[in-house]
């Protein structure tokens, strides 16, 4: 070996050692960027809050859970029965899922067998799917099992004549069903009815709100044909991504009674045309004391405004969990522009085969198993979508705050101060929990 090749054998631990432990860091410094996650810090330009990063990076202090109680049936229902009861449901998947849910509590209150639940024909939600059509009817049944008896059919005799309809929708304050209606069931065996919304779950006995967390929370799931469709969907969204609840429908806001200015002249004329009779725009003092308790639809520009605000990156990919109708949409998609929609996603057979309900129930699904969620107005789907993420221990969930924005807004506040007082309002909700509105009785606080 000659005296050059064996200096070279005698130092090559020398350099190879340093090279070992700068590859990593070159790799790292010169490596293109990724897309940015849910953690990274928000692109110049945005309106982050000085010195974070963003909401869900935020160290909570509470958390909701499912209440253990309610889990082990404390209380089996009795082996004999007052009757058979119906429960009528109205609206859209959201409401009709509301009304069952209130329906399956009053049915073990009444201590009657709950016959499959009837979905009325909806003509405004264009709907005409029952039960059966959405949700997985052998799984409602046996996973209420021990909480509340429930058959598809009824015996001959009494399923010959139509069931005595009560009437709870007109009564004001807490709806007593003991009283009202327990009555007529032990005259007639079989009724029907629809929910008092007017009822107080709270001054229920334990086995009947056992009843409702039970099968409202645990017993209804989709059925195997629309399940499998919203799976595919589920699957067709770029990861991680946001699931946004938007609501800036022309009823919506014609029903809420709210001014608002810069709308184009499109929006106007829809918003005027959905107004109808008896719901004219509130002015003065009354229109800005309702907009300051939070009345007020936020429209998608202020949405885009506020998820700056909470340092979500305005290349998130967003699947936006919406019907048809939304107005003023390009001035959320003009910030957010990774958009992504059922309609987009499907196929065009696909989306016109479908039912109302069915594509509400496609956003149900993708937004309970989305990476993070947020509703800009808490209706019906948001409070059963907050509740299921609840469920399944996903806590990247926030409502907006429609009452601080008004507040703030009212105030003067703009730009980055506005921004960061929304920050400040969101971040208060966020690490304590707050703002999902979730029934207490079957939901119960953890302290971290």
């Amino acid at each position: 070996m000659s005296p050059a090749a064996a200096w070279c054998a005698q130092h090559r631990l020398r350099f190879l050692l340093p090279a070992l432990f700068l590859a990593p860091v070159l790799y790292f410094l010169l490596s293109p960027p990724s897309s940015p996650p849910f953690f990274s810090v928000p692109a110049s330009g945005e309106l982050p809050p000085p010195g974070s990063r963003i909401i869900w990076a935020q160290r909570r202090l509470v958390e909701w859970r499912p209440c253990g109680w309610w889990q082990k049936a404390p209380m089996p229902a009795p082996s004999r029965r007052n009757g058979y009861v119906r429960i009528d449901c109205y609206g859209g998947l959201n409401q009709l899922r509301r009304d069952l849910c209130d329906g399956i509590g009053v049915a073990r209150l009444l201590n009657a067998t709950m016959v499959v639940p009837k979905f009325e024909v909806a003509a405004y939600w264009n709907e005409s799917s029952g039960f059966a059509d959405v949700f997985d009817v052998d799984y409602f049944i046996e996973q209420t099992r021990g909480y509340v008896e429930i058959v598809k059919e009824i015996p001959a005799e009494i399923a010959s004549k139509e069931p005595f309809k009560v009437d709870c929708s007109k009564r004001k304050g807490h709806f007593d069903y003991v009283e009202t209606v327990l009555p007529v069931l032990l005259e007639h065996q079989y009724v029907s009815l629809t929910p008092s919304m007017n009822q107080r779950r709270d001054r229920n006995p334990s086995y009947a709100k056992a009843s409702y967390c039970q099968g409202c929370y645990n017993a209804l799931r989709l059925n195997e044909k629309v399940e499998s469709k919203a799976i595919e969907l589920l699957q067709t969204i770029p990861k991680p991504f946001l699931s946004l609840h938007l609501r800036f429908e022309p009823d919506m806001v014609a029903y809420s009674r709210c001014a608002y200015t810069g709308l184009s002249s499109k929006s106007l004329d829809s918003i005027e045309a959905a107004r109808g009779e008896g719901r004219k725009v509130l002015t003065g003092d009354a229109a800005r004391l309702w907009r300051n308790r939070g009345k007020c639809p936020l429209t998608p520009s202020e949405t885009a405004f506020i998820l700056q605000a909470l340092g979500i990156p305005t290349n998130t990919n967003i699947y936006l969990s919406a019907g048809d109708g939304l107005m003023e949409l390009e001035g959320f998609t003009s910030v957010y522009k990774n958009i992504y929609t059922k309609s987009s996603l499907l196929t065009h057979e696909d989306f016109e085969r479908m039912h109302g309900n069915t594509k509400a129930a496609l956003d149900y699904y993708v937004s309970v198993n989305s990476d993070a969620y947020i509703a800009t107005f808490f209706g019906n789907m948001d409070k059963m979508v907050t509740a299921m993420r609840t469920m399944q221990g996903l806590q990247k969930t926030l409502v907006l705050s429609r009452r601080a924005f008004a507040n703030y807004t009212a105030a003067g506040l703009a730009g980055e101060q506005l921004a960061k007082a929304m920050w400040d309002a969101h971040r208060e909700e966020y690490i304590r929990g707050r703002g999902s509105a979730l029934p207490e009785h079957c939901f119960c606080e953890f302290r971290l």
